[in-house]
């Protein structure tokens, strides 16, 4: 569902200062599509099968009909919800996982800064080819400024970002 691409490139702390909003946004985008699933499973109950699209039909059955305009709003609810996460500079990766990344630098050249949900941290990143099974660790270290792991050091640089540890790609 990856929409525009931001084109921020981030530092890791900047990341991970909004980690703990992203946790909770995307926790919520992960229960909202346990719903969905919920609401197919009992739309397609209803109908003998799950329908390819959701069709408003003045035909259905009025408790297929609310299922349908549940449905709707469920979605167009989740789909908002994931722009939402998007404003902030992540690209989704996978929505079933909540698996976003954010751009970064490392030696002078962009990467993903990758993020799960879940974990406490962004803690990992990978080349922009590659993806979640090539994440490397950053390392234990700590997030200040020159404490970086040399390759890292890039993203840690401070100058030329806004207020929010991005800057303008």
């Amino acid at each position: 569902m990856a929409g525009a691409m931001d084109s921020r490139v981030f530092t890791l702390e900047a990341v991970n200062a909004i980690v703990p909003r992203l946790s909770d946004l995307v926790g919520k985008q992960l229960a909202m599509r346990t719903g969905i699933e919920a609401v197919l499973v009992e739309l397609g109950r209803e109908l003998g099968d799950v329908p390819e699209r959701i069709v408003l039909d003045p035909a259905d059955p009025a408790s297929v009909r609310q299922l349908k305009r549940d449905l709707v709003a469920k979605i167009e609810a989740y789909r908002a919800g994931w722009r939402d996460v998007e404003a902030m500079g992540a690209v989704l990766k996978d929505a079933r996982i909540g698996l976003l990344d954010f751009y970064g630098e490392v030696d002078g050249k962009l990467v993903w800064l990758c993020w799960k949900y879940g974990e406490s941290e962004c803690a990992f990143y990978h080349a922009l080819e590659e993806g979640f099974s090539a994440r490397k660790s950053i390392g234990a270290k700590p997030l200040g400024r020159g404490a970086l792991p040399g390759a890292l050091r890039c993203a840690g640089r401070l100058s030329a970002r806004g207020a929010d540890g991005a800057r303008p790609r």
